[in-house]
């Protein structure tokens, strides 16, 4: 069991944990991932590692509150214990001087973004990072991915901070006033694919990393497949970022709302069961 150090709220549904790992906190690198589990019947839900704290022997892990499982965990409070943790999981992010890297982020997808922001600039790249949203309130860890960005450009969807438009209109208005060497975006399937049509169409090399859903985190179930250059590839184990350009988003997303109805009918049981 993993004991919770401190819990801090970002929004009313996106939190952040701080827990102790003291071996995963040693043993991770910017990309990797653990799979968590709330409750000994709970089902296991993959995040990735935000940032680790060597010598407190904590890693960070930011949720977003959407189904029974990541409500079972945002429930928990400083002091408890999560049941079960494992990692760290997944292909770490391969880091070197590329460039100009920008870095397309979207909601919580900010979160796993900083560890790799923070690996590019420490190899000597020219890191520009485009946070986007919905809203103002939406936008997480700004300060921090200052601290290791060049410029760091906000977009919300309504304006309320930074440029009104969404995150591609950020990656794009770097790319037309200069030579970018990379892109690196995470955030929704959605949000990604697009990214990735756009970067296709200038012809700058892009790695996604991708949210499927997954059981196990280790390559057993196979739930997590994705086709990637025409290739099945599995996401815990081969991934979790691959070329964007070879990914068949529209697969994955039609995965991704596979269990859609089943996932509201247990919302809706476990929020009737709270109330009871």
């Amino acid at each position: 069991m993993n004991k919770i150090v401190s819990k801090e709220y970002f929004s009313a549904n996106v939190i952040k944990f701080e827990v102790e790992a003291p071996l995963i906190a040693k043993a991770r690198k910017a990309g990797h991932f653990v799979m968590v589990k709330v409750g000994v019947k709970g089902e296991r839900i993959p995040l990735t590692i935000a940032d680790a704290d060597l010598q407190k022997g904590t890693i960070t892990l930011v949720v977003q509150k959407m189904g029974v499982s990541s409500s079972k965990l945002c429930a928990l409070e400083e002091g408890d214990l999560i049941t079960d943790m494992v990692g760290p999981l997944g292909k770490a992010t391969h880091i070197e001087n590329f460039g100009t890297v920008v870095c397309a982020c979207g909601g919580v997808g900010t979160a796993p973004m900083m560890p790799i922001v923070a690996a590019l600039k420490n190899a000597g790249n020219r890191v520009i990072t485009v946070i986007a949203a919905r809203t103002k309130v939406l936008i997480i860890l700004e300060k921090q991915m200052r601290v290791n960005s060049d410029e760091v450009i906000i977009m919300t969807d309504d304006g309320s901070y930074g440029t009104q438009g969404l995150v591609t209109n950020g990656v794009e208005s770097v790319i037309n006033r200069e030579k970018v060497d990379l892109c690196v975006t995470i955030g929704p399937a959605i949000m990604m694919k697009f990214v990735s049509q756009l970067t296709k169409k200038y012809e700058v090399p892009t790695l996604a990393s991708l949210n499927t859903i997954m059981v196990d985190g280790t390559g057993m179930c196979g739930a997590c497949r994705v086709t990637v250059g025409g290739k099945t590839k599995f996401v815990c184990v081969d991934g979790p970022e691959f070329d964007a350009h070879q990914v068949d988003f529209d697969e994955m997303l039609m995965r991704l709302g596979g269990y859609r109805d089943i996932e509201r009918e247990e919302m809706k049981e476990f929020e009737n069961l709270k109330m009871s």
